[in-house]
């Protein structure tokens, strides 16, 4: 007998189904979750315009780096056309332009990029060469005093002052460094520390002649620095003449060879001149960097070079300030010197041209720089490299050597002319624009 249905129970006494569980516990978690990345992803979109926006607004402006690079590009360019006009057979085929006007283009073509590509192949890379980093080996040689001596032009400019007087401070560098490197007999490690020494403290020595004087008695920096220079440039030819000082069998303007262990050591092997000295760069401008940024010093630098009056009332000491900053400066390129003597530069001797021109050049690297430390620095590599690139451009082609003077030169004048390229590119006015730096240097 089957049991059926109980009839008797009733409708509300039947369990009922638990809905609850078949509700999603998880929904609204998830969909918290796709509301959060759909934030995340919202902000990144729009961090990511805002950044778009921003570089936009900076490449159409006249912002100091974009006026640098487009400065470089209009010295290429006048480059160029210089180096078509120096062409002989673009020339030749110009005689005959209107009979076949693309013998002539072809020519020109053919110069220019002769000329660039033999310029990036003695500064950066040649497949060609037996080494092939030995042309970045170059340019980091040559570039090496140009960023240390740019650096103290620099750091002067950031005060007001112009110190036009690197070349003397390099010299009495170069010849406390060369000095202790010949004349002292150290061991090795210690050796070389004293130099570097010695050479800093020539160079903060002579320029503190001149931080004197225009502290104390108001002498235009400018005018002692250059008188300074030469100065400098007489005691060098001087010492040259001295059996003490000069290389045996003294008949020749050098001096005696610096001691092995006062002799930077090269980074890369001996068949690459690239040494220590280029690490001592990269030092001394995160030093500048540091300086000018975080130090208190470096903030009295600025304040006074930005107003005399206002660091006056807030207690400054300007002439304080003027000495201790050309001791610093002249340490700097004092650096520079070191470089030169105490690296095969110059072969490890001092001769009355161990500057190389380095003091003057160091001014248009720090014009280049804008008045910034790795502004200075990246200046400091693209003259290397055109100076490294001039060897090959002469060997490779028929450019004369001197069209890297020109584009040095050029790179100045328009970077001097931030008026002219915004007027050619047609670039906004900006906050950052403007040539502060460049006017400072010419204050009293």
């Amino acid at each position: 007998m089957t049991e059926g249905p109980d009839l008797g129970k009733r409708p509300e006494d039947e369990p009922k189904p638990d809905l609850r569980k078949e509700e999603p516990e998880a929904a609204p978690e998830a969909g918290a979750e796709s509301a959060a990345e759909g934030d995340t992803l919202l902000a990144t979109q729009e961090s990511g315009d805002r950044t778009r926006e921003t570089i936009g607004e900076i490449l159409r402006s006249d912002h100091p780096a974009v006026v640098t690079v487009l400065a470089v590009i209009c010295a290429m360019i006048v480059g160029a056309i210089l180096i078509v006009a120096s062409d002989e057979a673009t020339r030749n085929a110009a005689k005959y332009f209107t009979a076949a006007p693309g013998e002539t283009f072809s020519a020109g073509w053919s110069a220019i990029k002769g000329a660039y590509v033999a310029l990036f192949q003695g500064a950066i890379y040649n497949p060609e060469g037996q080494q092939l980093l030995a042309p970045i080996s170059e340019t980091l040689v040559y570039a090496t005093p140009l960023i240390l001596a740019g650096l103290s032009v620099t750091l002067a400019f950031r005060a007001g002052l112009f110190n036009i007087g690197a070349q003397g401070q390099i010299l009495m560098s170069a010849a406390f460094a060369g000095y202790i490197g010949f004349a002292w007999h150290l061991p090795a490690g210690i050796h070389i520390v004293v130099a570097i020494i010695g050479g800093i403290i020539g160079g903060a020595i002579w320029a503190g002649i001149a931080g004197f004087l225009k502290a104390k008695t108001g002498a235009h920096e400018v005018i002692t620095t250059i008188m300074l220079n030469y100065v400098g440039v007489f005691f060098i030819n001087w010492l040259l003449t001295e059996s003490w000082f000069q290389a045996p069998p003294f008949n020749q303007a050098v001096s005696r060879t610096i001691d092995g262990n006062a002799q930077f050591w090269h980074l890369f092997g001996s068949d690459m001149r690239v040494n220590f000295s280029f690490i001592l760069a990269i030092a001394a401008t995160a030093f500048t960097w540091w300086l000018l940024k975080y130090a208190t010093f470096g903030f009295r630098i600025r304040t006074v070079g930005a107003n005399q009056d206002a660091a006056r009332t807030a207690g400054m000491s300007i002439s304080s300030t003027y000495i201790w900053l050309m001791v610093v400066v002249g340490g700097l390129a004092g650096l520079a010197g070191v470089a030169q003597v105490l690296g095969d530069a110059n072969n490890y001797q001092i001769t009355a041209s161990v500057d190389g021109g380095v003091g003057f050049t160091a001014i248009t690297v720090a014009l280049l720089g804008r008045g910034t430390a790795w502004g200075t620095f990246w200046a400091g590599l693209l003259f290397g490299a055109l100076s490294a690139g001039s060897g090959q451009l002469q060997v490779a082609t028929a450019t004369p050597p001197d069209l890297v003077q020109v584009l040095q030169a050029l790179v100045v004048l328009f970077i001097a002319a931030p008026g002219l390229i915004r007027l050619v590119f047609r670039l906004r006015r900006s906050k950052a624009g403007g040539s502060a730096v460049l006017a400072k240097g010419w204050n009293g």
